[in-house]
């Protein structure tokens, strides 16, 4: 028969061995990572749609409060599990997926990251000198819209996003497609994602767009120049050399790094969602979270 350990009075905590409290302690920590930040939530409480006038009927269940559904939504995010099966603190599945598509029609998340990023751009300034753009391909096991076989995994259903990135790995733009739908395509429709205003490059502040090889056509060379950029279009074994040589910093692993901060929220990594602005939607929440992030706004 197992103990279970409660640790609500300090006299229990001192009688508690320290590897068992360090285990408890580790496990509560990782329980607040799938809760919305406070900071994220004073932003979000006010672009959620109001409730529906006569929506409530009498005798039926009370909607769920806000604070729930932001939590509900943004725990689905981090561990990719199905509607059905949310934490019953956190509400009907239901309830929180009808709330997540209402708010979805309304282009909540969207300008939730637009918001981030004018809080990183102030707090930290948004490093539009070097920006880069890569599409990382993943898993879509029930299809659905802009999915396709996947050429890296023997045909099977998967997705693609394409994402650009300032100089630090913020996020500025994302678009989705069918895992077999060439990069090059994307790079126009990722440039047009950007959620904020993009300032023109001049001369004394010029913006640098680093690209691999996979991007390395002529179309796409004139693409990017036409979008006030230069290109720097290098193969992954130059990318290396740059890296060893001293006094010159590669640029484009950074997008890399962002595709790898997306892959730790579970919804991303592996698509459910059938519908392209669903998923869509979990992709703008999660941008949202990393422009906070990297704005120091969430500690």
């Amino acid at each position: 028969m197992q103990t279970q350990i409660s640790l609500r009075s300090p006299q229990q905590v001192t009688m508690i061995p320290k590897r068992v409290r360090c285990c408890v302690e580790r496990t509560r920590k990782s329980d607040e990572s799938f809760r919305l930040p406070a900071a994220l939530w004073a932003q979000l409480e006010v672009l959620l749609p109001q409730p529906r006038r006569g929506e409530r009927k009498k005798g039926g269940r009370p909607p769920l409060a806000p604070r729930r559904v932001a939590d509900a939504i943004f725990y689905i995010l981090r561990t990719g599990i199905q509607w059905k099966a949310l934490p019953r603190e956190l509400g009907s599945g239901s309830s929180a997926h009808r709330y997540f598509q209402r708010s979805q029609q309304a282009g909540v998340f969207k300008t939730l990251w637009a918001v981030g990023l004018l809080h990183y751009d102030d707090r930290k300034q948004i490093q539009w000198t070097w920006q880069s753009m890569d599409g990382a391909m993943g898993k879509a096991p029930l299809g659905g819209e802009k999915t396709g076989p996947n050429p890296t995994d023997r045909a099977k259903g998967g997705t693609k996003r394409s994402v650009l990135v300032d100089g630090a790995g913020a996020p500025l733009g994302v678009v989705i497609a069918g895992a077999n739908v060439h990069d090059k395509w994307l790079v126009e429709p990722t440039l047009a994602s950007i959620p904020i205003a993009r300032p023109e490059p001049t001369a004394k502040a010029p913006q640098h767009l680093c690209l691999d090889k996979g991007y390395d056509y002529t179309d796409t060379r004139e693409l990017v120049a036409l979008n006030g950029y230069i290109g720097h279009i290098k193969a992954r074994g130059e990318e290396i050399r740059i890296k060893k040589t001293k006094g010159i910093k590669a640029r484009r692993w950074v997008v890399e790094r962002t595709h790898s901060w997306f892959n730790r929220f579970r919804r991303i990594l592996v698509r459910w969602e059938k519908k392209a602005d669903n998923y869509l939607a979990m992709l703008h929440l999660a941008c949202a979270y990393l422009a906070y992030r990297l704005a120091g706004v969430l500690g």
